[in-house]
């Protein structure tokens, strides 16, 4: 093969779509970041913490909305997508950032909340085109692929504070325009990579050692990252050592595109199934068949020997009988349980910080973050032991998620002491396990086909827990604990007072609130378990149980 050959081979291996994808990820977890640039906006705009929850629901709105996304990767390439992600990035963020360094006139806050929602959609966009790439390419492997594309949107928050702290810009404002440049240029430098390159062909024995090299790039990412947080946060360091940390942060996440160079450049294994389509003629190849379900994967030979209209019968039959199982409430409480960034913890995150006396929560929202990668990592590669090995439905996986969960925040709610340190990492590792669970258990439950509208409507929870738990619930708590401490001592409080709350009382009864919520969608998941066990002992082998 020729090396012009090689190189056609190497910008089509599915291998390097997937690396690209982790790329685009490691920086397209801008919600992430609003815990870091929120304080920026409280101080500069003098909000108060109302003002500010209402930004945030605007945040968790535009991240929810995602048909658009969805339904536009049916019909585009995959790099229009993202182009039109990117384009909203930079204009919502770039208005905000233009606004806290009063260039801009000072902007109405519902015109601060239309920037951030159009802003942060932009990452529905990023999400939505790597996953549905990510899955296509490797239908056999999606809890791996879903779990450690959501991992790096997860450490996302912690690599563009990195970036930041590199910089040393002269003022904190300049967080905001971190997140708003730095996806732009990552994602127009590789989004005419990612795109469906008919992975099942592509499949090899190696893959599994492929996964293992990446899960081992990614603890070690990990690990890294948070003893940069760590020796950060002990000693104070020049900007000489705070760079060369950046540049092996960055060498890390460049790391895994060795893969897909070794296995064109120097690997001369097969595809699994070159044999088989050898035997093939043209005619009976299917040219750009996309895989609608699982079924399709785990149902063998059986199906693949029968004529091509009375396979799409089976397959049909077999997808209404999953659906059937998953129907009277199921797919409902599925939504009900499903991940919810309008807890809006990272918000949540910094400002329990500040209640608690410290000054740089940068270092906490990056620490859940870290934690975030983990569980989205590891929420993906044990979820898969649960179903390839035990043949058990996925969600029961949510169950176990959600009771650590409900402990954690109950720890936080008695006022235990390392309460911020123990939530910083359940709750990250926790909530980022959601993430990689619960799409792939959605890509089971109906399939690739609309892949990317599905995810979206699940992102749906979002705005509603935002605007009950967040705009309602934690900011009201909050701001009754700051006023009962301002008066107590100043004897009286004027509305246009910055109300700030110390103490672990800040969120104690909100942190009691969402435990409880936690116990009861962990038994609404053994729902989904109860009523899909069947189904998916007939897909992945004989269950154990």
């Amino acid at each position: 093969m020729s090396s012009h050959e090689k190189m056609k081979s190497l910008f089509n291996n599915r291998w390097l779509v997937f690396v690209a994808s982790m790329w685009v990820q490691s920086c397209s977890g801008i919600g992430y970041m609003f815990g870091s640039i929120s304080p920026v906006i409280k101080k500069t705009m003098g909000y108060d913490q109302r003002q500010i929850a209402a930004l945030g629901v605007a945040k968790d709105i535009g991240d929810a909305i995602g048909f658009v996304a969805g339904s536009l990767c049916e019909i585009a390439p995959i790099w229009v997508v993202l182009f039109i992600g990117v384009v909203q990035n930079l204009v919502g963020y770039g208005l905000v950032w233009l606004t806290t360094i009063h260039t801009l006139p000072e902007l109405p806050l519902w015109v601060l909340c239309i920037c951030i929602f159009v802003g942060t959609n932009g990452e529905t966009y990023f999400n939505t085109g790597a996953l549905v790439s990510g899955v296509q390419n490797f239908p056999k492997n999606r809890g791996h692929v879903v779990g450690i594309l959501k991992g790096f949107a997860g450490l996302s928050g912690a690599i563009l504070t990195q970036v930041y702290t590199v910089l040393n810009f002269p003022d904190q404002a300049s967080v905001i325009l971190v997140v708003a440049v730095g996806p732009a240029i990552v994602i127009c430098s590789v989004m005419f990579i990612i795109r469906p390159v008919g992975g099942r062909k592509q499949a090899q024995p190696s893959d599994n050692t492929s996964f293992l090299c990446l899960y081992t790039v990614c603890l070690i990412l990990a690990a890294y990252l948070l003893a940069v947080l760590i020796l950060q946060d002990v000693t104070p360091l020049n900007q000489t050592t705070i760079t060369w940390l950046t540049i092996g942060l960055l060498v890390l996440i460049l790391l895994p595109v060795v893969i897909p160079i070794f296995l064109v450049f120097f690997a001369s294994s097969r595809p699994e199934n070159y044999v088989e389509e050898t035997l093939l003629n043209e005619g009976q190849k299917r040219g750009n068949e996309v895989i609608f379900s699982e079924v399709e994967d785990e149902t063998g030979s059986e199906v693949d020997l029968l004529s091509a209209q009375d396979r799409q019968k089976r397959m049909n039959h077999l997808q209404a009988r999953l659906v059937q199982a998953a129907a009277d409430g199921a797919v409902r409480v599925k939504r009900k349980k499903g991940p919810r960034r309008g807890e809006d913890f990272t918000l949540m995150q910094a400002l329990m910080c500040e209640s608690l006396g410290y000054e740089n929560p940068h270092i906490f929202v990056s620490m859940i973050s870290i934690w975030n990668f983990l569980g989205r990592v590891a929420g993906g590669y044990f979820s898969e032991i649960i179903v390839r090995n035990y043949a058990y439905p996925r969600p029961v996986a949510i169950a176990g998620v959600q009771l650590v969960m409900a402990g954690s925040l109950l720890y936080y709610a008695i006022g235990a002491p390392g309460a911020i340190y123990v939530v910083s990492v359940v709750m990250g590792s926790c909530y980022g396990a959601h993430w990689a669970i619960i799409p792939s258990a959605a890509s089971e439950l109906f399939g690739l086909k609309s892949f990317g509208a599905i995810y979206n409507f699940l992102t749906l929870a979002s705005p509603a827990g935002s605007l009950i738990f967040s705009g309602v619930i934690a900011s009201g708590i909050y701001d009754y604990e700051a006023k009962k401490q301002n008066s107590m001592k100043y004897n009286i409080v004027h509305e246009t007072d910055e109300l700030t709350c110390y103490g672990t009382v800040c969120y104690s009864l909100t942190c009691g609130i969402l435990s409880v919520l936690c116990i009861i969608a962990a038994s609404l998941s053994m729902t989904v378990v109860y009523r899909t066990k069947r189904v998916y002992a007939q897909l992945y082998g004989n269950s154990y149980t």
